[in-house]
């Protein structure tokens, strides 16, 4: 099989090696070079599909030089791989500025999908998946966690975070203490592999059942939560006439402001009712 002079993204397993694809063995076998997240965590992989190529160190500490060392290699004529150490690049993990560099001099990708847990545990958490949005890992200091958090509480799609085990429960509390205890969450753990635990629950049920059991705080960790409940964003008649006043004078973002101020309620549809009348 020929593979002359491309970059391909090769998803790999994220626990069961039972789940790699037959079109990944084969392009990993025929490329000339697989740049892989942690060269000695990928050497089982190999080993275990019978793939001798040659591994290089990749991932996103890696210096302009190895990226120019990369796309140096495809230009002259090679292929490579990029793999991460479990499930597809890119996704919370190393890739970015490889696909960039080689998208910018014109070089061809070529995906290869296969497992990703984010997908994964959205399929199997019960929870409203025609609209998602994916927000990686939240910070690692409490601070930061809750700040983004509160940016996020308003939002109605499905909610997906990767998290690490010894920070599960501490997350999970405070998306209790920002979201409210009744906020539904799934936790899907160990995907794929021979502990895997899906549940769902409230948060202050998941928060008392993650702290009763140690074993849930190991292992990959998926956190799905359940969006806000999408607020009326109908204006009456009383809150049009004040924007339609101030809107007279103002900005539509200092309108929408004042006029929350006066009437309680939300900025954001004010903001919207600005734009519509503006547009007319």
């Amino acid at each position: 099989m020929d593979h002359t002079a491309a970059l391909y993204i090769v998803a790999t397993p994220i626990g069961n090696l039972g789940d790699m694809v037959p079109r990944a063995v084969e392009v990993l076998q025929s490329v000339d070079l697989i740049a892989a997240e942690d060269t000695r965590h990928s050497v089982r992989l190999m080993q275990h599909f019978g793939i001798e190529t040659p591994l290089r160190a990749y991932h996103d500490h890696s210096g302009a030089d190895t990226v120019d060392y990369l796309i140096g290699k495809i230009q002259a004529g090679q292929s490579i791989a990029l793999i991460s150490d479990a499930g597809t690049p890119l996704i919370s993990d190393p890739g970015y500025r490889i696909v960039d560099a080689a998208m910018t001099a014109g070089i061809k990708i070529v995906p290869v999908p296969g497992a990703s847990a984010a997908i994964t545990a959205l399929s199997a958490a019960g929870l409203p998946s025609d609209r998602f949005i994916f927000e990686g890992f939240l910070p690692a200091k409490q601070q930061g966690r809750i700040k983004q958090l509160q940016f996020l509480q308003e939002e109605t799609r499905t909610l997906i975070f990767y998290e690490a085990p010894h920070r599960l429960l501490a997350s999970l509390q405070d998306m209790a203490a920002v979201m409210g205890a009744e906020r539904e969450v799934v936790l899907a753990r160990e995907l794929t592999k021979t502990y895997e635990t899906i549940k769902r629950a409230p948060l202050a049920e998941m928060v008392a059942w993650v702290a009763a059991d140690s074993n849930q705080q190991r292992g990959e960790c998926v956190l799905l939560l359940r969006g806000a409940v999408e607020q009326n964003t109908e204006l009456d008649s009383e809150a049009r006439r004040i924007m339609d006043v101030l809107l007279e004078e103002l900005s539509i973002k200092q309108a929408s402001v004042l006029a929350a101020k006066i009437t309680g309620l939300k900025k954001k549809p004010l903001y919207q009712y600005g734009l519509d009348q503006k547009a007319e």
